[in-house]
């Protein structure tokens, strides 16, 4: 089938923009079954199927509440992952999903399967949440409202605690059998002033040692700046704390339990790490339409960028079973205003997401923004 290409449709959006709509509304599945990547629940972006547009894997809503009415539907896909993506009826085009990676099929020795230690994200990248447990989400009155990270470890999709044995097994499977290109350690936050630094710290010694792969840890901002040098040194490529919202009226009504962070310390933590790790290896992955205005989102997207900073900034997605899965998701228009203006911000900073080595900012796959980034960079 002939590739989805805004070239090829002229009367139609351009891929970003397309990108946003299809993110914002989500995609209707003829088979639901038939990716096999779908995720539901978990930490991170969730409730989500990867899909490949002109070129682009994209992470798009296809288990929530916008996407069982979305104008857009995609077809059962054939044997190798591809099928043609409709809008009201009308064919746009060809779309495909990426297959179901070989190390999924594996088990540690010990009989956990691969697939519930770490997973496939976007196309290339591994992902796993360490810790699958958070202070944070233990009470209602702490927890942010979008996380669902107690979610797949209920539904016995995954293991609490990942070893750094199982890591680095599943690592080594998945850069040899799959391809893998980096691979992403993010945690739940463990009590204690390094904010769950020690567990990533250890894991991705372990990881080093079996393989060569670049490596992201997320946390949030440890007490002591001291610990950047140390995940460095343990063989973390880049970093990522994730300020989610940007303006302390909603950080405290979204996620009040990580608003005791305050935004202050982040920004100490990004000029403290970004010497560490290097301009554009430190990022921040920020949730559009939590209730944060599109200026306000620049702003800080802009002092970021003189720090060194790469603000990652995505749709928000409501995730079923989470407080906020009747919270709007940010209209394709709200995205654009956006996007837009921060692809040339980042153009002017000379901050690239393909300069990333490792993690979220360099998959891209949960927004459009690196579409953006192409088209500016043209």
């Amino acid at each position: 089938m002939k590739p989805l290409s805004s070239q090829d449709r002229p009367q139609m959006l351009p891929t970003e923009q397309l990108i946003n709509e299809l993110q914002s509304f989500g995609v209707r599945l003829v088979d639901p079954k038939a990716p096999g990547l779908s995720r539901r629940g978990g930490a991170g972006p969730s409730d989500h199927t990867p899909l490949t547009i002109d070129g682009a894997t994209v992470m798009i809503p296809v288990h929530n509440a916008p996407a069982f009415e979305s104008p857009y539907l995609v077809e059962k896909p054939d044997a190798a992952g591809h099928s043609r993506i409709t809008r009201d009826g009308v064919v746009l085009g060809a779309v495909s999903f990426p297959l179901r990676p070989k190390f999924y099929e594996l088990s540690t020795a010990d009989g956990i399967a691969y697939s519930k230690i770490a997973t496939l994200h976007g196309r290339d990248v591994l992902a796993t949440t360490v810790l699958q447990s958070c202070i944070r989400y233990q009470s209602r009155t702490k927890t942010c409202q979008f996380c669902a990270i107690g979610q797949s470890l209920a539904a016995g999709r995954t293991i609490e605690r990942k070893t750094p044995e199982q890591l680095a097994e599943v690592a080594k499977a998945a850069v040899a059998l799959d391809g893998v290109k980096h691979m992403v350690l993010t945690t739940g936050t463990p009590p204690g002033d390094d904010r769950g630094v020690a567990i990533l710290i250890e894991s991705a010694r372990a990881i080093k040692a079996a393989v060569d792969l670049p490596i992201q840890g997320q946390c949030e901002p440890p007490d002591d700046d001291v610990w950047f040098q140390r995940m460095k040194d343990a063989g973390i490529d880049t970093l990522g704390m994730h300020l989610e919202a940007v303006t302390p009226e909603v950080r405290a009504a979204i996620m009040p339990g990580k608003a005791q962070v305050p935004l202050e310390r982040y920004m100490a933590a990004f000029r403290a790490a970004v010497p560490v790790f290097g301009r554009g290896q430190v990022s921040t992955y920020i949730l559009a339409g939590l209730g944060d205005r599109s200026d306000d989102i620049l702003a800080v997207c802009r002092e970021l960028i003189a720090i060194g900073v790469y603000p990652f900034v995505v749709p928000f997605v409501p995730i079923a079973g989470t407080p906020l899965e009747s919270h709007p998701t940010p209209s394709p228009e709200f995205m654009h205003g956006i996007l837009g203006p921060l692809s040339q911000m980042l153009r002017a900073g000379d901050l690239r997401a393909t300069d990333i080595k490792a993690g979220c900012g360099k998959c891209g796959a949960c927004s459009a923004l690196s579409t953006y980034e192409r088209r500016t960079n043209a």
